[in-house]
C-alpha cells in the first residue's frame, strides 16, 4: 500500500480495510488481521493501525472478540455503501460538476466516454 501525504495514515489504513471488505477479500464473520499483523504487512507503527480500528469499531465494520481478534461485523459492506456513497455524493460530485462546468464539458461527452469503455 503506498501512503499519501493528503491524507492521514489511519484514515488511509481505515479506506484500506474498507476497500477489502468491499472487494470480498474480508466477508461478514471473518477474522480481521489483527493490529500487529497489518502494521507489519503496511510497515506502519501498530498505534497507528490501532487508530484505524478504533475508528472501525466505532462505525461498527468491524467488532472485536475479546481474546480472539476482530472481526467483520454482519452488515459492514452495508455501512461503507452508505458512508462511501453520501461522501462521494456530498464532496465528489459538487467538484467533479464544477470542472465540468469550468472546462465546458457537457454530460453527453460523459455518457459517449463510459459507452466507449464498455
Amino acid at each position: 500500500m503506498d501512503f499519501n501525504g493528503h491524507k492521514p495514515i489511519y484514515l488511509q489504513i481505515y479506506d484500506h480495510v474498507c476497500e477489502r471488505i468491499l472487494s470480498g477479500e474480508f466477508r461478514s464473520g471473518d477474522r480481521v488481521m489483527s493490529v500487529r499483523e497489518l502494521g507489519i504487512e503496511l510497515g506502519v507503527n501498530p498505534n497507528t493501525v490501532m487508530r484505524a480500528f478504533e475508528r472501525l469499531q466505532m462505525k461498527e465494520i468491524i467488532a472485536t472478540k475479546r481474546g480472539i481478534g476482530f472481526y467483520v461485523c454482519d452488515d459492514a459492506k452495508e455501512k461503507i455503501l452508505s458512508e462511501q456513497k453520501k461522501d462521494f455524493l456530498e464532496n465528489e460530485v459538487p467538484e467533479f460538476l464544477k470542472k465540468m462546468e469550468l472546462y465546458g464539458i457537457k454530460m453527453e461527452e460523459i455518457v459517449s466516454l463510459q459507452q466507449i469503455s464498455k
